[in-house]
């Protein structure tokens, strides 16, 4: 009798563990997260304990209603929907967002955009304790124990293990369903007008119109195939490929003022360019502002146009990761590159 109680009770307790609505929120939005990642370097744990703490594992008003899983609020430079609740003071504006990608896309520009949190990605990616306390003393947060707090989620639910995924690590189809939700706008400074330059970076929308090919195994391009998408702006036109956002350089440009301009650290956007120094820039360079892609969107292989080209000219031409396109053909990133040579885009 005593076995069959244990049994019932352990039942019980592997239930009402399945039904924790933490762990569900984990399950249904570290996809979002590990992509934000991807995108801005914001660690996938860090997101994911303050949309926990922020939205009440999602469970809050702010987050069913409003679709603000973060508690940003209005300011007054918040031109969107809004939602009134108390908060320190009562009826405060907190922003109202289409879906909750966009809460996920706007939490990450945030961080990113704002002078105060600019040490944080100088951090290891995976040094989420830095990153917990960094955000407390750059006032994120009030409460003073928000650190220790989230550190405690994240080691409760392990979601440390999200901080090395990649997108080949998502389930199928998690990219291209996410893909198709709106952009979101740019993040105006909260503080100050000065604390941020006129904002080019991020245009209302800009979208990737890939040519529409037939479903076959692997495809052979040539550059002029491969479509980018621009977007002007009165600041200097931002571009995408591969879904990746860029700018080209110009006459007298460094990595140092691109870095200024941007909001980034010379560090951060050289290693979204796949880059250990800064380089002399050339006119016309592409300069990456976020995260290449592992691969190309579709299964591709690229037939290289002429002598002298090498893996990491690819990676820039095509908006992937250099290190991906070293795994998937195999040689080393300085190796020099014939015409006719086929260069392997995607993981097979």
């Amino acid at each position: 009798m005593k076995r069959i109680l244990l049994l019932l009770a352990a039942a019980v307790l592997f239930v009402g563990a399945a039904k924790n609505p933490r762990q569900t929120y984990i399950d249904k939005y570290y996809p979002l997260a590990v992509l934000e990642m991807q995108r801005t370097g914001v660690p996938a744990s860090i997101t994911l304990a303050q949309g926990l703490l922020e939205s009440g594992a999602g469970q809050s008003p702010l987050a069913t209603v409003a679709h603000n899983h973060f508690g940003m609020k209005c300011h007054n430079d918040w031109a969107g929907d809004t939602f009134f609740k108390d908060d320190d003071k009562e009826k405060e504006c907190f922003r109202a967002y289409p879906t909750d990608e966009d809460s996920y896309r706007a939490h990450s520009d945030f961080l990113r955009g704002r002078e105060r949190y600019k040490s944080l990605f100088e951090l290891d990616p995976t040094d989420y304790k830095g990153w917990a306390h960094g955000l407390r003393r750059a006032g994120y947060a009030t409460d003073s124990g928000y650190a220790t707090k989230l550190i405690n989620l994240i080691e409760d639910f392990q979601l440390y293990k999200y901080d090395t995924m990649t997108e080949d690590d998502l389930p199928a189809g998690t990219v291209a369903s996410l893909a198709a939700a709106p952009a979101t706008e740019p993040e105006p400074a909260a503080e100050t007008v000065t604390e941020r330059p006129a904002e080019p970076v991020r245009p209302k929308t800009v979208r990737e119109v890939p040519e529409e090919r037939p479903a076959t195994p692997a495809v052979v391009l040539q550059p002029e195939d491969y479509k980018e998408s621009v977007s002007l702006s009165l600041e200097r036109p931002v571009y995408t490929t591969n879904g990746v956002r860029y700018i080209r350089a110009v006459e007298g440009e460094s990595w140092a003022s691109l870095a200024a301009e941007y909001r980034l650290s010379v560090k951060q956007l050289l290693r979204y360019n796949d880059l250990e120094r800064p380089t002399a820039l050339e006119p016309g360079a592409r300069v990456y502002l976020e995260r290449k892609k592992p691969q190309a969107s579709d299964s591709t292989l690229y037939e290289v146009d002429q002598d002298g080209r090498t893996l990491w000219d690819i990676s820039q031409m095509f908006g992937i990761q250099l290190k991906k396109l070293m795994a998937y053909n195999r040689f080393p990133a300085n190796m020099v590159l014939e015409e006719g040579d086929t260069v392997i885009l995607r993981k097979r």
